[in-house]
């Protein structure tokens, strides 16, 4: 028995896509090239780019500030991975609460929608104004008075409320014969929750939680508007000190390295869960 083999038809055919797909490539590229370049000349050609090129693109304050917002960067970073576990916790807890039936459940989940209401409602940095300037001017014994500690919590707060509500639209997209199969086996419904539910609910809201994610990252640096010493602010002060605004820069290329890993993760979650969802279609 001889071994298939594609008839040239088929072998025709091949080469035109890979043909089309060549020409894809190289239109794409030149494209790319041309208004990278054109852009370039555009801005480097300006009336102004040699007073922006001094005051924001300096070799010599970008090596200097270097060291310090090293060292800062890393309290952005350990905010971030403080925060994200709490957030997670809260924020499921809360829309359990939200999806709960029990009458006896009602004054909670009432708590919950009042909660993510108002504080979806209130820009993240007067959280983080009012939590880490007014917390501190309670006296309150036993509670810390550190800037950075109630900027975590400002954000944990913030944050809980949007994770919350990615949590409760997956609870409420996993298809209702999930939990009639789940009752019909004698599970309650925590327990439906527990084992069936929330388990495909988190994996079809892992994209969006990324994307949250990558926002929390960025918003770290809403804390140096509490006088936390985190990169933006060293960045910040000096530029005040120096004049010369070339550590933001620096700060700003931080941040890019450390957001574009989730983004591009994101993305390769999205579209895997894309495919995998065509597949069960087809």
């Amino acid at each position: 028995m001889s071994e298939w083999s594609p008839s040239p038809h088929e072998l025709e055919r091949r080469r035109l896509r890979r043909q089309l797909r060549t020409r894809s490539v190289l239109i794409a590229t030149v494209m790319t090239v041309v208004a990278f370049v054109v852009l370039t000349l555009g801005i480097t050609g300006s009336p102004g780019w040699a007073s922006v090129k001094e005051y924001f693109f300096s070799r010599d304050d970008a090596r200097e500030a270097l060291p310090a917002i090293w060292d800062a960067i890393w309290l952005n970073i350990k905010m971030f991975l403080v925060a994200e576990v709490f957030i997670l916790i809260f924020a499921m807890l809360i829309a359990m609460a939200r999806v709960s039936r029990s009458p006896w459940l009602v004054p909670l989940r009432l708590v919950a929608v009042v909660y993510t209401d108002v504080v979806r409602g209130i820009p993240t940095i007067l959280l983080v104004y009012l939590l880490a300037f007014g917390m501190p001017a309670l006296r309150l014994g036993g509670l810390p008075t550190s800037a950075f500690f109630w900027a975590t919590v400002a954000l944990i707060i913030s944050y809980s409320a949007y994770v919350a509500e990615v949590f409760r639209s997956g609870i409420e997209s996993v298809h209702p014969s999930q939990w009639a199969s789940a009752e019909a086996l004698g599970l309650s419904r925590g327990q439906c929750l527990r084992h069936v539910v929330i388990p495909q609910a988190v994996r079809r809201v892992v994209p969006p939680l990324l994307n949250d994610f990558v926002s929390l990252q960025k918003d770290t640096a809403l804390a140096s508007a509490a006088g936390v010493f985190e990169a933006v602010f060293v960045a910040r002060d000096y530029g005040n000190y120096n004049f010369n605004y070339t550590p933001l820069v620096v700060v700003a290329c931080f941040f890019i390295v450390l957001t574009v890993p989730l983004a591009r993760a994101t993305d390769w979650l999205s579209a895997k869960y894309r495919r995998r969802e065509l597949a069960g279609v087809l």
